[in-house]
């Protein structure tokens, strides 16, 4: 009897089992989507989208919620072929300083991490199409280039972020593109207010990266990640993020010749925390602590955010 009872449970917990090893993996992508990167792709598509309204008078929310969901899934497929590419190149190590990479670490197998990430390339087309029937080619084209550079950024034979090019990507795409297409797709228009705006939450963007790349600068050279911080030091690095967290400030001014007060004043009140960080990351040496200054560098491209899209949005 005894034996028949085991031979009768242990069938019985292989679904439990199952069902275990799917929530791990489920939560291990969670984390390889890298949640705390993500206001890197929903503030371009806010400010985008008060920009357009401010300009035009005229807003489909249809559209909003096609561009800001095609937009974060392209971000989310970008950071799953990065944790994917940069364990197969070996860039991600035991002597990782920033949060755990799932594929290097073997929570999730390559090619599901890779499968994820095309996956979401699929849920990025298929939000994109109400936008080209509203908007036609140009859409396409954005859309197709957004798409390559997803897997380009880290993968292929030009890898981008290997080149020392992943701040120049973020501020394209998280700022020009994401920023200016947004406001194409709700208006029919290129802007060049959306050129601003784009370098002012662009630049804000690329301290994230820019922040990970210095923490990261021991670790890349060994691996030959030539990014900025390894090409040229620790001191340009620190003088870079510096000019990333005060640019979009000095920026501001540039919005006075079509006459939009808000464009300077109101976002002021988040220049405080920019100067934070900016000193915080001189004042330091690379290492865990900048996973702090990370965290940093998300709330005040959230903050500044949310200031410039009030002031756009109560403006008359």
């Amino acid at each position: 009897m005894g034996g028949g009872g085991r031979g009768a449970v242990l069938p019985a917990l292989v679904p439990w089992l199952g069902f275990a090893m799917i929530g791990g993996m489920t939560r291990a992508l969670l984390l390889a989507s890298r949640p705390k990167t993500l206001p890197a792709a929903v503030a371009p598509v806010v400010l985008g989208s008060a920009l357009a309204w401010r300009l035009s008078g005229g807003f489909s929310w249809g559209l909003a919620a096609c561009t800001l969901g095609s937009t974060l899934a392209i971000q989310v497929a970008t950071n799953y072929f990065n944790d994917a590419v940069d364990a197969r190149k070996g860039a991600d190590t035991a002597a990782r300083l920033g949060p755990q990479r799932v594929t290097a670490t073997g929570l999730v197998p390559l090619s599901v991490v890779l499968g994820a990430g095309l996956a979401m390339l699929g849920l990025a087309v298929l939000l994109s199409l109400p936008m080209v029937a509203a908007q036609g080619l140009p859409v396409v084209g954005i859309g197709l280039v957004s798409l390559f550079f997803s897997y380009g950024y880290t993968g292929g034979p030009f890898p981008l972020a290997y080149r020392g090019l992943g701040e120049l990507f973020v501020l394209l795409f998280f700022g020009w593109v994401a920023v200016a297409g947004t406001v194409f797709v709700q208006t029919g228009q290129w802007r060049p207010e959306a050129l601003l705006l784009g370098s002012q939450v662009g630049l804000l963007s690329t301290v994230l990266i820019a922040i990970n790349n210095l923490r990261d600068r021991a670790e890349d050279a060994g691996s030959h990640k030539r990014t900025l911080a390894v090409r040229f030091g620790e001191r340009f690095a620190k003088a870079e993020i510096a000019a990333c967290c005060l640019g979009p400030y000095v920026a501001g001014l540039a919005w006075a010749p079509w006459g939009f007060a808000w464009g300077t004043g109101p976002t002021l009140a988040a220049a405080g925390l920019g100067v934070l960080i900016a000193w915080k990351v001189a004042r330091t040496a690379p290492g865990r602590v900048y996973n702090q200054y990370l965290a940093l560098a998300a709330l005040h491209l959230m903050l500044w955010s949310g200031l410039m899209t009030w002031s756009m949005l109560r403006s008359t």
